[in-house]
């Protein structure tokens, strides 16, 4: 294989433009299929796809709003109206989020681990299938992914969880490069 030098360039200065500075315009209908159908592109021992997706754009991110706040409020009844706020905007300002759903189970040959790490390389190739694409992503799961009466209101059925969300949008601000890890100081050469 040859060098592709313009991939290698992306991947070196890829950066996460979070989701306050994501607005309008998003994706539209054929980019989103086509940003799921690069998403898709990973490694899946048994081809067994894993994973599936919930999208949450237009007037669903408020009313998605309107029920983390309600959830948020009976969780943590000292939280003030400021706090409770915050809730309702998690799925805005970015006009579309992707939520990216493991549906990993018990299978006879593929640890359930496996399958799990499948859609995590799913929900960073959105990312990167989002960046290809001209747009902003940002992944997080906060606490909605792990809260089981959210998870279902969000989408999740029996025996899934969220292993993101990933809010996609075009970019309003340019991000400064930060401080990196030393790959040097992360590894060692095993010598038996």
């Amino acid at each position: 294989m040859t060098v592709n030098t313009a991939l290698r360039d992306y991947l070196l200065s890829r950066r996460t433009v979070t989701a306050p500075f994501l607005a309008g315009p998003g994706p539209s209908a054929e980019q989103l299929a086509e940003m799921l159908t690069i998403a898709c592109r990973v490694p899946d021992h048994g081809k067994l796809a894993p994973w599936r997706f919930v999208v949450y754009e237009g007037k669903a991110r408020e009313v998605v709003g309107d029920r983390l706040y309600g959830i948020a409020k009976a969780n943590w009844p000292e939280r003030n109206e400021e706090q409770l706020e915050f809730e309702r905007r998690q799925f805005l300002p970015a006009p579309l989020t992707v939520g990216v759903i493991s549906t990993a189970a018990p299978h006879v040959k593929i640890p359930e681990f496996e399958q799990l790490l499948a859609a995590g390389n799913v929900a960073f190739n959105l990312c990167h299938a989002a960046n290809a694409l001209g747009f902003g992503a940002h992944w997080v799961t906060r606490w909605f992914a792990y809260d089981a009466q959210a998870a279902e209101m969000l989408g999740v059925g029996m025996g899934e969880r969220f292993v993101a969300f990933v809010h996609i949008g075009s970019p309003q601000t340019q991000l400064e490069e930060r401080d990196r890890p030393d790959p040097a100081a992360l590894t060692t050469y095993w010598r038996g």
